[in-house]
């Protein structure tokens, strides 16, 4: 069930244990290269980073060369112009690769790679209207679906077994209650997200010799913005605003909120370039982590995977890396031999999602408008990182072991370790203060440039 990126990779390998395997959507899918009504949030800035890059080259061999041939930019994840707390991090040569297309064009080449598999079919346009069981209801046995047509009846879909891979508004805890099982617990750091975002046609001198300019959202400097090449002449820019501090949709006050931003790198860029669309906006309220593992009992065959297990905050980037490993995850338990088991899953997915959870929840909560409980952990984690960033500034050491924590290569403990500890605290023994923003200037008489925010 879902045919995003989580739904794809999870067919990808199902299809290596399975005689069929069936995607079911409520979209069109197939040759599909733009944003879809059912994926909104595809429309902003993505990127496949590091530990997500490596495993979708597991899973589709060649798909690098095959996107950069589509005229998609990849570059080194550490030689991006990154800015943290209003600084410039040192780049470093980290050989872990970027890969910067359109989410939807990206989704298009693996969504047509697993098509291709002889066993995989896709339903589209098609609702699941909830899951089929066996009469003691301990086992999930299919799905009953509708086309999205007028007069079209429900229809019953047999199945060994059901992943639902359908994203934030999955119904699977509605439809365990119905069966008369225990909803998941679920934690929530409300983080009053927005994306606002658009595109122009690229000029070289934009990004002069780098393939994305970042300045990251900080609790002192809480405007953020990914400002990326996509396409041979196509450059994407998204806005982010926390805690309800949206970025404006208008084309002045988008413009207006780039010069805001603490560093002026992205107003030089974009202030006079041309617009090849509207601003759009995408809020995200929450990061939600629905916990399966802590139930007592599951129906068997049933699987649930992507965000409908756990959905990030996306200015981390997350999301398809997470996915792939969910993948990689779902193919070691298929090789046992039999179909997965859904406590020891689901309990493997927790494992799988600890790590990026800690990383992006935890950085949330060093907002303080944000709602969350701050453990010891999360205040001591936030204090270092804080310092991470700012040595990374000094040492491009530094920056590399960054990244490899920040693309899910290295687990966060790996900047703690007795090397990185020293260079770290050469450079900041104390957490440092962040600087003041050093925003672009006003406009001078006679430009378009509305005033500042």
């Amino acid at each position: 069930m879902g045919g995003s990126m989580a739904g794809v990779l999870a067919a990808r390998v199902l299809a290596e244990s399975y005689g069929e395997v069936l995607v079911v959507d409520r979209d069109e899918l197939l040759g599909v290269r733009g944003p879809r009504r059912g994926a909104p949030h595809t429309v902003h800035a993505h990127g496949l980073h590091a530990r997500g890059h490596l495993n979708m080259e597991e899973l589709f061999p060649g798909i690098t060369d095959e996107l950069t041939a589509a005229g998609v930019p990849t570059g080194d994840l550490g030689e991006m112009r990154w800015f943290f707390n209003a600084r410039r991090i040192l780049p470093a040569r980290t050989g872990l690769v970027s890969v910067t297309a359109p989410r939807p064009v990206l989704e298009h080449h693996v969504r047509t790679r697993v098509a291709g598999l002889p066993n995989v079919r896709f339903l589209e346009q098609h609702d699941v209207l909830g899951l089929l069981s066996t009469a003691d209801r301990q086992r999930v046995v299919g799905v009953r679906v509708c086309a999205r047509a007028d007069g079209a009846e429900p229809q019953e879909l047999d199945a060994d077994l059901v992943v639902d891979a359908t994203g934030r508004g999955s119904r699977t805890p509605a439809w365990l209650a119905e069966l008369g099982y225990q909803r998941p617990p679920e934690e929530r750091v409300k983080v009053g997200l927005a994306y606002t975002t658009r595109h122009y046609r690229m000029r070289p001198e934009m990004f002069d010799g780098v393939q994305s300019i970042n300045p990251v959202a900080s609790p002192a400097h809480p405007r953020g913005a990914f400002f990326g090449q996509v396409g041979r002449d196509l450059c994407i820019l998204s806005l982010t605003g926390v805690l309800g501090d949206h970025p404006p949709t208008d084309p002045e006050g988008f413009l207006a909120f780039v010069r805001s931003l603490p560093v002026p790198d992205v107003y030089d860029a974009v202030h006079d370039a041309e617009p090849l669309d509207d601003p759009v906006s995408f809020g995200f309220p929450a990061s939600v982590r629905r916990r399966y593992e802590r139930l007592t009992r599951l129906p068997d065959r049933l699987l649930v995977m992507g965000d409908a297990v756990c959905s990030f905050n996306p200015v981390y980037g997350q999301g398809m890396s997470v996915a792939s490993i969910e993948a990689l995850t779902l193919r070691e338990h298929l090789r046992r031999g039999g179909p997965p088991e859904s406590l020891p899953f689901m309990a493997d997915m927790s494992r799988v999602i600890d790590t990026p959870w800690d990383i992006s929840a935890g950085g949330d909560l060093d907002f303080p408008g944000v709602q969350g409980r701050r453990t010891l952990m999360v205040r001591v984690g936030n204090a270092y990182m804080a310092r991470v960033q700012y040595a990374a500034t000094r040492d491009a050491r530094v920056t590399e072991g960054f990244m490899r924590v920040a693309g899910l290569i290295d687990p966060p403990q790996a900047l703690m370790r007795p090397a990185m500890l020293l260079r770290v605290l050469r450079h900041a023994p104390r957490r440092p203060a962040a600087p003041p923003a050093a925003s672009a200037p006003a406009p001078t008489a006679g430009t378009a440039a509305p005033p500042a925010a």
